[in-house]
């Protein structure tokens, strides 16, 4: 049995402008001790799915889903005391900015054993002897000092450590990362991606890591999903997907990828210097032209149509389904009318 299971998720917001559907027919799995990454423009829905498997979604919103469990649990079904159980004790979550997700009012310490204290009977000697064994695993200098500051007083990078070190409090089955990296530099962020691949190996749980970096999820998920308003449009394992993308969109995401774009010129001018002995010029990186749709008035059909250089009149015609396009990659699932799976 799968930890986590979603089929047909779909999440519509009732607004003064009238309903806005901003994910639809979402389905996917995760096991114990795998990694999911979920990667996709601001907007496509990425933090709306996790929000509804915290049960955090706004009162506005409008849950529906064919099937949504976690570990055999009926999520749909589970009133919020239990929901206050579920959440930081068996499933937790990193949110994106760590500065609005602590508390202001309070010291890391405090927050951290707070934490602690809710979800397991422990006195308030071993929770702070708990909590300071996490800062040090997290990575945090002066452990100690560091119990006793308040967010304001924490760099960004010491912050998010702090809201990992809260996460992994409980041992949770499974760990949410949402954004883990925003805002942090290039070396802070791979401290952070390489800290959370130990945690999870540490503690053998399962992580889903939300980014629209599609290098970061090459480099630290099992298996990866696509997401374009609302919608997946492309899942598989990750060495598959991002070495043989068949969705355009996934192909747009990836050519646009700085790592990408090195690695073609590379191959380019190894093969200009094998003719020439030339050194051949770094190209543009190149973009995905045109905007996301407007939720309020999606276009018919493939949502990504009005921007894919390949779309044709099959592709108006109605809402593409998600399914298996060639038996020989079974575990491959492209939601497009002109894939380019081989």
């Amino acid at each position: 049995m799968a930890l986590l299971e979603v089929k047909n998720l779909s999440i519509t917001f009732q607004t003064k402008y009238g309903p806005v559907e901003a994910v639809r027919d979402l389905t996917f799995t995760l096991d114990h001790g795998e990694s999911l990454g979920v990667v996709g423009e601001s907007g496509c829905g990425k933090s709306i799915t996790n929000l509804a498997i915290m049960g955090l979604l706004p009162k506005n919103a409008e849950l529906k889903a064919d099937k949504l469990t976690f570990n055999g649990v009926d999520l749909l079904s589970l009133k919020e005391r239990d929901y206050q159980k579920l959440r930081g004790q068996q499933v937790a979550m990193i949110f994106q900015d760590p500065m609005s997700a602590l508390n202001p009012c309070f010291s890391v310490g405090e927050q951290i054993i707070e934490t602690i204290s809710v979800h397991r009977q422990i006195s308030k000697k071993d929770a702070h002897a708990e909590a300071l064994a996490l800062l040090n695993q997290v990575g945090i200098p002066a452990p100690e000092e560091r119990l006793k500051c308040y967010p304001h007083e924490l760099s960004g990078g010491m912050a998010q450590r702090v809201m990992i070190a809260m996460a992994i409090s409980c041992r949770p089955q499974l760990l949410i990362a949402d954004e883990p990296t925003t805002a942090l530099d290039v070396t802070i962020q791979d401290q952070i991606l390489n800290l959370l691949r130990d945690i999870q190996k540490q503690n053998k749980m399962a992580l889903m890591l939300i980014t629209h970096d599609l290098g970061v999820v090459a480099q630290n998920s099992d298996k990866i999903q696509v997401m374009y308003a609302g919608e997946v449009v492309e899942s598989g394992p990750t060495a598959s997907v991002v070495h043989t993308p068949a969705h355009p969109y996934t192909k747009g995401l990836l050519a646009g990828h700085p790592s990408h774009q090195k690695a073609a010129a590379n191959d380019n001018a190894t093969k200009e210097n094998n003719k020439t002995g030339a050194t051949k010029k770094r190209k543009r990186l190149p973009s995905i032209p045109g905007m996301v749709p407007d939720l309020k008035q999606r276009p018919v059909g493939c949502q990504f149509h009005p921007r894919c250089h390949k779309a044709g009149p099959e592709c108006m015609k109605g809402m593409s389904l998600l399914g298996i396009t060639n038996p020989s990659h079974a575990n491959r699932q492209v939601r497009c009318a002109k894939p380019e799976l081989v």
